[in-house]
C-alpha cells in the first residue's frame, strides 16, 4: 500500500464496521457474520527471501468463529492508490495464514482464507491486474500449468446507492463520502449520528488529506449526537480561521520587507511617514511589491 494507515485500522478494528463491511460486500447486506462472533487475529506474519526471513504485515485481520470453531479467516486491505502487484501481495498474506494452520497443534480442521481489498480512490478507477494471471508473462504452453489467483477488489467510491445503504455501522457515512466525490467532487453531510468519532475523524482526515478533520475532535464530542454536519461546521470554522492567521502573517512579512527596503535606502523620512500614514504606506506597498498582501 503507497500510505499505510493507522486510521483505517482503528476503525475497521471495531467488530461492528468490519461485520458491517463484509456482510454488505460479501452478502448483499444479509448479516450472516455477528459481531460477537468475531475475533481478533495479529496482522504480522513473515517469509524467507534471499535467506533471510522478512516481514509483512496485513492491515486488519479477523477469525469468525462459531463457539471454539473457527469457520473462517477475513483479512481487510486499504487501498488509497492502484498496485499492480496486489494480487501477489494478497497471495503472501493468504499463504502465510494458511502454512499458521498447517503449523498449528491446535487446529485440526481446517478453515478457508477470505480477504477483501477496500480500493478508496474515486478520481480513477482500479485499472490494474485482479488476478495472478492478469499479473505475469505466461506462455501458452505452460497455462495449463499455472493456477490463477484472483483478488476480491471492492471499488468503495463505484459502489451503488442501495450498497451505500445497506451499511448500518460508520462505515456507510465513509461509503457515502467517496460515492459522493467521486459522482459530483463534492460532499453534502447526512444527519448520520457518528458511533466511532475520534476513529472516523481521523480517517477521513487521512483520506481527504486534510487535518483539519482530526483537529476539530475533541473529547466532548464522545457519547452525544455527533453527525458530519457538525463536524464540517467546525473543519470550515477552523479552515477560515487559518486563513485569517496565513493572512495576518503575509502582512506583516510584506510591512517588514517594506521596512527593510526603506532602510536599506536612506528613505528614513518616509519610514517615518509610512509608520504614521496608512495611506501613504500602502501607495509605498502598491508601488514596490505589487504581488504581495497588503
Amino acid at each position: 500500500m503507497a500510505e499505510k494507515d493507522v486510521a483505517e485500522k482503528t476503525l475497521e478494528a471495531y467488530n461492528d464496521v468490519f461485520a458491517d463491511i463484509v456482510n454488505v460486500l460479501l452478502f448483499q447486506g444479509n448479516p450472516l457474520i455477528k459481531e460477537t462472533e468475531l475475533e481478533e487475529e495479529r496482522t504480522y506474519s513473515s517469509y524467507k527471501a534471499d535467506g533471510k526471513l522478512h516481514a509483512q504485515e496485513r492491515d486488519v485481520a479477523k477469525y469468525w468463529h462459531s463457539g471454539l470453531i473457527r469457520i473462517a479467516l477475513f483479512g481487510l486491505e486499504n487501498q488509497t492508490a492502484v498496485d499492480r502487484d496486489m494480487p501477489l501481495r494478497i497471495i503472501g498474506y493468504d499463504g502465510a495464514a494458511y502454512r499458521s494452520q498447517l503449523l498449528s497443534d491446535t487446529q485440526t480442521m481446517r478453515y478457508p482464507i477470505i480477504t477483501l481489498v477496500l480500493y478508496f480512490g474515486y478520481k480513477k478507477n482500479w485499472k490494474a491486474p485482479t488476478s495472478l494471471y492478469e499479473c505475469l508473462s505466461i506462455p501458452e504452453e505452460l497455462k495449463p500449468f499455472v493456477n490463477d489467483y484472483k483478488m476480491n477488489l471492492f471499488q468503495i467510491a463505484y459502489l451503488s446507492e442501495e450498497q451505500v445503504q445497506m451499511f448500518q455501522s460508520d462505515f456507510r457515512i465513509v461509503a457515502d463520502y467517496f460515492v459522493q466525490m467521486r459522482k459530483n467532487n463534492d460532499y453534502i453531510a447526512p444527519d448520520t449520528t457518528i458511533k466511532h468519532v475520534h476513529e472516523l475523524l481521523q480517517l477521513m482526515s487521512v483520506m481527504t488529506k486534510d487535518n483539519r478533520y482530526n483537529d476539530v475532535y475533541s473529547p466532548d464530542m464522545e457519547g452525544r449526537n455527533v453527525n458530519m454536519c457538525e463536524v464540517l461546521d467546525r473543519v470550515e470554522h477552523r479552515g477560515e480561521l487559518r486563513g485569517e492567521r496565513r493572512g495576518e502573517t503575509r502582512g506583516l512579512d510584506t510591512a517588514f520587507s517594506l521596512v527593510q527596503f526603506l532602510m536599506e535606502n536612506n528613505r528614513l523620512n518616509d519610514l517615518k511617514k509610512a509608520s504614521e500614514d496608512e495611506a501613504f504606506r500602502n501607495k509605498l506597498l502598491t508601488e514596490f511589491f505589487p504581488n504581495k498582501e497588503k
